[in-house]
């Protein structure tokens, strides 16, 4: 990546996984755009760390794998292998957005994913309270079925829709790729990891304390918070669908906030102002990391405007 006379600054930029579309075509399609935003923080001086969501894609891959058991009995697949397959789905389309991009600048830099485990606490209480809806729905009794038959799947009625399985959300703990992911940053490439999150996995003690994959799910934007945090980041910069955090959000007295500190924003969320399942995540990361070292900023803002906010001409800045 280039060198600038000032040390660059160090970006986590975070893409949820909605904003890649729900299909092959469509992701190719918005990767494409995406790296003209991302390739344009480059340009603006910054060395950066790319993240993203998989929500639709894992969800996609489940699903195949779940109709093509039922329809010629292959293999069951499980969450976590699900999750590294979306890793290098979602990593493989960014890799050749971002080259694409590059070469129409006659930019020579590096761009590699890593698929990237996040251990846990297997002691965490999520674990003990899964509530995090995956895979496709079922009918009442195919769901008791499959209990019956594996007691560790656990399923319950969604909303009138079907029966889903749930799994644990647990607290991501460490990022087992950091020294490799650093490595990658400090021979200038461009790096995408901690996809969806992460994979999560935990210490199995009944095999000398090695790690194996565990059916559940990391918050994206916490995973990306200590992606941030590991990589020695300045900025957390959380890209969305809407170009600020706002408050009394879809009234007649919306406001839109640009600059806050940390604790302006936990007062809020306390409030219940951002939504349990859409901004609020975003704003408790962005707290979290504003709160980690002095001078850290998390930046939430829209996707198309990403060099603008980076500027600091859209978006909100969330810090200490």
């Amino acid at each position: 990546m280039p060198k600038t006379l000032e040390v660059p600054n160090r970006v986590v930029v975070a893409l949820g996984g909605n904003a890649l579309g729900d299909t092959p075509e469509e992701q190719i399609e918005r990767a494409n755009n995406t790296a003209k935003a991302l390739i344009g923080l480059i340009e603006q001086g910054n060395e950066i760390i790319i993240t993203h969501g998989n929500g639709p894609q894992v969800g996609m891959i489940q699903n195949a794998f779940a109709a093509a058991h039922d329809a010629i009995n292959t293999p069951a697949m499980d969450l976590p292998e699900c999750g590294a397959m979306s890793q290098g789905y979602i990593g493989y389309h960014l890799q050749q957005a971002i080259g694409r991009e590059m070469h129409r600048r006659y930019k020579r830099w590096h761009v590699a994913t890593v698929v990237t485990q996040i251990e846990c606490d297997p002691d965490d209480p999520a674990f003990q309270n899964p509530t995090k809806p995956i895979g496709p729905f079922y009918t009442e009794e195919q769901a008791k079925e499959i209990m019956a038959e594996d007691p560790s799947k656990i399923f319950v009625e969604d909303s009138g829709r079907g029966w889903r399985r749930v799994v644990a959300s647990p607290e991501p703990k460490k990022i087992v790729e950091q020294p490799s992911i650093l490595n990658l940053l400090d021979n200038e490439f461009i790096v995408i990891a901690c996809g969806g999150g992460g994979i999560p996995v935990v210490r199995d003690y009944t095999d000398h304390g090695v790690y194996k994959g565990v059916p559940a799910v990391i918050d994206k934007d916490l995973g990306g918070e200590l992606l941030a945090e590991d990589c020695k980041a300045d900025v957390l910069f959380l890209l969305t669908a809407v170009e600020h955090v706002a408050i009394n959000f879809g009234k007649p007295n919306q406001e839109n906030l640009t600059d806050i500190t940390a604790d302006e924003a936990e007062r809020l969320a306390d409030e219940g102002q951002f939504g349990k399942g859409s901004m609020e995540p975003k704003v408790r990361a962005a707290i979290k990391f504003a709160r980690s070292l002095p001078g850290r900023v998390c930046i939430i803002g829209a996707l198309d405007k990403a060099a603008e906010t980076m500027c600091g001409l859209s978006g909100t800045r969330i810090h200490a």
